[in-house]
């Protein structure tokens, strides 16, 4: 069976089917942050989640991130944030969230990537963000 439930990003919109969606284990298009390894910095990204056309999911979806370097990245669930210096100001930054009413239209959260002036500049591709949730057909 295909995966029916999609992270995506590019500034996607509440309620809406737009964004890009993120490349599922292809690496093709992921969620993707620039950081200076010369300072401690971080960085915001506005997702989405979001079943196809026909599902919807049952109870709550959960938002986690896995990998060797998932430390350095968190996730939020959006308050209506106007843009990504609002959310890394004021979201509360977790290792993993839960959205309930996830359905064929955008469930918006956010993800922050952070850096440690120790550390050597690198292309990091070590980190998923998964979501996960009991896909059903609607009626």
């Amino acid at each position: 069976m295909a995966n029916q439930l999609h992270i995506y990003y590019g500034n996607p919109t509440a309620g809406y089917t737009d964004g890009t969606e993120a490349s599922s284990g292809t690496e093709l298009s992921p969620i993707s942050v620039t950081l200076d390894a010369s300072q401690s910095e971080a960085k915001a990204v506005k997702c989405a989640v979001r079943c196809d056309t026909g599902y919807y999911i049952e109870g709550n979806t959960t938002i986690t991130k896995i990998g060797t370097n998932a430390a350095k990245w968190k996730v939020a669930a959006d308050d209506s944030y106007t843009d990504a210096a609002d959310a890394l100001a004021n979201a509360t930054w977790l290792d993993t969230i839960t959205l309930a009413n996830v359905a064929a239209s955008n469930v918006i959260f956010w993800v922050k990537a952070m850096s440690d002036s120790a550390e050597s500049p690198q292309n990091d591709t070590s980190v998923d963000i998964q979501a996960e949730g009991l896909v059903v057909a609607s009626a």
